[in-house]
């Protein structure tokens, strides 16, 4: 058993230095998938014959092009900005754009709907042609890219040459030799709410925000944020914070601050996140703000971690929320978005074994994942800016929150990704909480629940599936923009817009689909409308609660933002 257990430790390790070089993705999936598209599309000569004819219509076109006869041209996809320049529309550069649209065009309809290609092959397949597409776009070419050219001409060479300094620069952070600081520091330009730390504990701090109103709603709202990145994405610049914009509508926020893990904590697990995370933040609350029920809040993974606890808390008649709000969180991961491409049997195994040999998963592993699912703009688009164009990084607030991700432990996220994503087991009844199993079904308290229509994390309509598997009070929000810039969606944030809905309970299903027929759709930010819910599920106002407890054992222990937010 021993000289077994060391030959399983020994792959593993073999895994991990692989690890390093492939971007922590598995070897294996891509040519697994590959096996199971080629096979299927060699043994369809009708497919074959189709798609041949329209790579010779697609020449055919392109060749009449280039001799400047009449013919039909595609267009770039909505959002795709590589070729606004207007120089792509004359001479050499509009023929390698229709060129290259041409092709992208054939190899996403070569690489979908093949029959007998299982869903998750596909999936990879048409990822993997896509990612190589992205690299061989014409806007990546110095000498095809109109702008690029223009800038040369203009700058005489300036801009490849700060573009050259600009890439030493990133070696240097990319070799270790030189550490890449924030722009924005939490507690001197970011997460600036006034606050105290009331309570530490070996995986959170608990914040409380001072009042800003000289009296405030008796219920207190706990937002759980996810532990994937910092908390401070709903406390960022005082303009577009939401932790203060709750505090100035008279509510006494507390927020989770989670600590930053490392290889010390590898055996911490995800059920560790509910029991030292949630239910003690509840318990501080309780003890600083009495007996009345708390809105929770969670956001991304911390509403899924908060949807696992209400469960649980609902199963064992613990009664303490007042209302449920889940910002861009799912409970049913069978619709989970591009990330199911990295979720699969052979991934999780690689994975693992990634995280076994640090004890944990590193922010950089995890970044090129979320990078690859848009390339355009978070990896090539800004190669050619910095490299080629020479123009100098400006992050804002919420890039800079963005850079400063976590580290997650190894036990929590292989639970995470093999009994939420793999196999899900929360939507499907499965989930166990302390050796019993727990039902969405359970939860009496009224939902709020936000989508945002671009989200690749968590798809709305993932989101949105909540509510097959609870029939209580639910209103469903779904708010324009992506995974974060939805959710941070200030009142006076320009070109912003919101739909909503509730079903009542007894009310009968409305598939997504037509959801957004029935829904009422109305311009600006949806946070006014949810302080409005919340207020209706108030009691009347009452004098600030003091901040902390220290007969209760939960005296001040220092300012906002706290320690653990500053841990990377």
């Amino acid at each position: 058993m021993t000289e077994e257990t060391d030959l399983r430790d020994f792959d593993r390790s073999l895994n991990a230095i692989q690890a390093r070089f492939s971007g922590g993705l598995s070897p294996a999936a891509l040519p697994l998938a590959m096996a199971d598209w080629l096979m299927h599309l060699s043994s369809q000569p009708g497919r074959q014959l189709a798609l041949g004819r329209q790579l010779g219509a697609g020449w055919a076109a392109l060749t009449r092009q280039i001799l400047g006869l009449p013919t039909e041209t595609l267009t770039p996809a909505p959002g795709d900005h590589r070729f606004t320049d207007p120089g792509w529309q004359y001479g050499p550069a509009a023929i390698a754009m229709q060129a290259f649209l041409r092709a992208e065009h054939f190899w996403d309809k070569a690489t979908t709907n093949t029959p007998g290609v299982a869903k998750v092959s596909e999936r990879i397949v048409n990822f993997a042609a896509r990612q190589v597409m992205d690299m061989l776009a014409p806007s990546n070419i110095p000498a095809l890219n109109p702008e690029v050219r223009s800038k040369t001409l203009v700058s005489y060479g300036d801009n490849l040459r700060e573009g050259a300094r600009h890439f030493i620069e990133d070696l240097r952070v990319l070799g270790g030799s030189a550490a890449q600081p924030l722009p924005m520091q939490p507690g001197t330009d970011v997460a600036l709410t006034p606050g105290a730390v009331v309570f530490r504990n070996s995986l959170i701090e608990l914040l409380q925000y001072s009042p800003a109103t000289e009296t405030v709603r008796p219920e207190p709202i706990l937002i759980v944020p996810a532990w994937i990145m910092k908390y401070y994405i709903l406390d960022l610049s005082p303009h577009n914070s939401m932790v203060r914009y709750l505090v100035a509508q008279g509510f006494t926020v507390f927020c989770i601050s989670w600590r930053n893990p490392d290889a010390s904590m590898r055996d911490v697990e995800l059920d560790d996140y509910r029991r030292l995370g949630v239910m003690a933040a509840l318990d501080a609350i309780k003890a600083i703000c009495g007996d009345t029920k708390i809105h929770a809040t969670g956001y991304c993974l911390g509403g899924t971690l908060l949807a696992i606890a209400a469960a649980a808390m609902a199963r064992d008649r613990d009664e303490r929320l007042a209302t449920i709000t889940l910002l861009a969180a799912q409970t049913d991961f069978t619709e989970a978005g591009e990330l199911q491409l990295f979720i699969n049997e052979s991934q999780l195994a690689y994975l693992e074994d990634v995280m076994w040999e640090q004890g944990y998963l590193d922010s950089s592993q995890m970044a090129g994942a979320f990078q690859m699912l848009r390339a355009n703009d978070l990896i090539w688009s800004h190669l050619v800016r910095r490299y080629y164009l020479g123009e100098d990084d400006h992050p804002n607030d919420m890039m800079s929150w963005n850079m400063d991700a976590t580290r997650l432990p190894y036990r929590m996220h292989k639970q995470y990704l093999r009994r939420l994503f793999l196999n899900d087991d929360l939507a499907e009844g499965r989930y166990e909480v302390e050796g019993r199993k727990i039902s969405l079904a359970d939860i009496h308290a009224p939902f709020f629940v936000i989508g945002t229509e671009t989200d690749h994390i968590a798809p709305w309509r993932s989101v949105y599936k909540l509510q097959l598997y609870n029939a209580g009070d639910f209103t469903f929000v779904l708010t324009s923009g992506g995974h974060n810039a939805g959710v941070v969606s200030e009142p006076g944030h320009p070109n912003r817009h919101f739909c909503v809905m509730r079903r009542k309970p007894g009310d009968l299903h409305v598939p997504p689909d037509e959801w957004q027929s029935h829904a009422a759709c109305t311009q600006g930010s949806w946070w006014p409308g949810w302080v409005e819910w919340l207020h209706t599920h108030a009691g009347p106002k009452i004098n600030p609660p003091q901040q902390g407890a220290p007969a209760a054992g939960y005296p001040i222990t220092g300012p906002a933002p706290g320690t653990y937010v500053l841990q990377r």
